[in-house]
């Protein structure tokens, strides 16, 4: 006999929708029209105005047989194509896949390829990556063009390429509509891809919809703030802010590059109340030339992520006047699912020790359902004792759907019923998790094991290194030994002798590095250093 409890008795349209951050616009246009949405230089518009647009981006592309589970790419910086691209794609019932612009062409083909892009909306700034790209894919998607004033002309445009304000012009705006399943493909994003071609990590409507409010929650984000782009969207639906700043009717201040000046008139002029970005932004803003400082007007509240941040720079950070929030996650679980949290009366009072505290990844977020350390093969969590090493493993609905066409990929990553994320860990006793490195990144010293954060976090004290990055070389005697890159402050001189002394007095001598190599660091697009190509430097010079 059927109850009340039954699956069948309790779904009803009235008390059963699907969950989608889509909600979230549509909401916000309803409650908040008038409040400003999106500035992208002189251009303004309103949330009443974004909705329209996307759901005229959305209309556009069902008028050209555009729906559910096809791919539509885009291949722009941080402007309001592509903030619209995340609600009028999915609104289409496509998926969205925002393509890395520091790709090059090769990368961008193969990607354009392997995700079936039916369309790419491409920025005019990077037309000559995508046309390169177009020229060796074989995938053959319809191309539009998003003009901007800043950007010259593109040359030598085909014909049969569409521009995109026309292309809006001439839509009729979609209905509202959330998905049949909140499980459908929002979105796809690829992973990096450094030692081989890259996996499309699928995103679906309940795991964005989830992380959309983790954001508010983790960040206490509250109603109105105003958000400096200075992450790219490309990045993990750049950590899922798109859909959090519908949510909480905020405003979205767009920057082509992040550089120093832009940022800080930005900070100065536009009320930016938050933003988000890879250690290494804070530290281009910590080490910007006095010419191009302006001083805050008010305590920015910064979420910090994609590699881990050393203390020297939380530090400076916290004495330039950012309120820094310390996230950790990967893209297949949305971008961060980890935070540093708050302890009132816990946190250390000296500003040394509270910004080492502030280092550690910290406890899940509010829609992780569980975090752990463990042994990678028995999935037995560590001791927490801040000193043994295990692997960390995720669960819950902000974990990816699963790699697009690999699923034996799929089921390695998933397997024993946890996400392996691949980041070596100890489990602190106040269930705080702290990184020490990927298990790749682990120097094996003469049977030691030698975390390449630990020194790097100790490198950063110096007051002469801006940048350290450490890795494993091969060493006759010790089987490997650190090598350090560094990139020296403005104006400091240094030599390998001098820091080897340095490095002496601050360490055990076992972690010591045996070689500093001086210079720029190779970075990714979203600021984390390129160690595998660190690591071939180091091998040559070994060799």
């Amino acid at each position: 006999m059927s109850t009340i409890y039954d699956r069948d008795l309790a779904q009803d349209p009235a008390n059963h929708v699907a969950l989608s951050p889509l909600s979230f616009l549509a909401r916000t246009a309803d409650v908040y029209p008038d409040r400003l949405a999106v500035v992208h230089g002189e251009r303004r518009f309103t949330w009443a105005e974004t909705a329209e647009r996307s759901r005229r981006l959305a209309g556009a592309l069902a008028a050209r047989g555009i729906g559910r589970g096809d791919t539509v790419a885009v291949l722009c910086p941080n402007t309001p194509a592509m903030f619209e691209a995340h609600f009028g794609i999915p609104l289409a019932g496509a998926v969205l896949n925002a393509i890395n612009t520091r790709l090059d062409a090769p990368s961008v083909a193969f990607i354009l390829e392997h995700g079936e892009a039916k369309v790419l909306v491409v920025d005019a700034e990077l037309w000559p990556i995508a046309r390169d790209a177009l020229a060796t894919s074989r995938a053959r998607p319809v191309v539009v063009l998003v003009r901007d004033e800043a950007v010259p002309e593109p040359e030598g445009l085909p014909e049969s390429i569409l521009d995109y304000e026309a292309l809006l012009a001439g839509a009729e705006p979609h209905p509202w509509a959330l998905p049949d399943d909140e499980w459908d493909a929002i979105s796809l994003n690829y992973t990096s891809g450094t030692t081989g071609d890259p996996k499309g990590v699928v995103y679906h409507h309940r795991g964005a919809y989830l992380n959309t409010v983790s954001n508010a929650l983790s960040w206490e984000l509250g109603q109105h703030p105003v958000y400096l782009w200075t992450l790219p969207m490309f990045h993990c639906n750049g950590w899922c802010f798109p859909w959090t700043l519908a949510a909480v009717a905020g405003t979205s201040v767009c920057l082509r590059a992040v550089r120093e000046e832009p940022v800080f008139r930005a900070l100065a002029e536009e009320g930016v109340t938050h933003f988000c970005g890879a250690p290494i932004v804070l530290n281009t803003l910590l080490n910007a030339p006095e010419a191009v400082r302006r001083p805050l007007p008010r305590s920015v509240k910064v979420m910090t992520a994609g590699a881990p941040p050393p203390a020297a720079v939380l530090q400076g950070a916290e004495a330039l006047g950012f309120d820094v929030t310390h996230v950790y996650g990967l893209t297949e679980t949305y971008g961060p699912c980890t935070l540093a949290a708050p302890q009132p009366g816990a946190e250390p009072a000296e500003a040394d020790a509270r910004a080492r505290w502030k280092a550690r990844q910290g406890v899940r977020g509010h829609m992780l359902e569980g975090l752990m350390v463990a042994d990678p093969e028995t999935l037995e969590p560590v001791p927490r004792d801040g000193s043994t090493m295990g692997e960390v493993f995720m669960r819950g609905n902000n974990v990816m759907k699963g790699y697009l066409k690999n699923p034996a990929s799929t089921a390695k990553a998933f397997a024993g019923g946890w996400f392996h994320s691949g980041d070596l860990a100890v489990w602190h006793p106040d269930g705080y998790i702290q990184l020490r490195d990927r298990s790749k990144d682990i120097i094996i010293s003469g049977g030691e094991n030698i975390s390449s954060i630990e020194v790097e976090d100790v490198l950063y004290t110096h007051p002469s290194i801006r940048e350290a990055a450490v890795v494993a070389m091969a060493h006759e005697k010790w089987g490997e030994t650190p090598c350090a890159f560094v990139t020296l402050a403005h104006g400091a001189e240094e030599t390998e002798g001098s820091l080897i002394a340095w490095c002496r007095e601050h360490m055990a001598h076992f972690k010591v590095p045996s070689r500093f190599v001086f210079g720029e660091l190779p970075k990714t697009s979203t600021g984390k250093i390129q160690k595998f190509l660190l690591r071939e430097r180091a091998a040559e010079d070994a060799s």
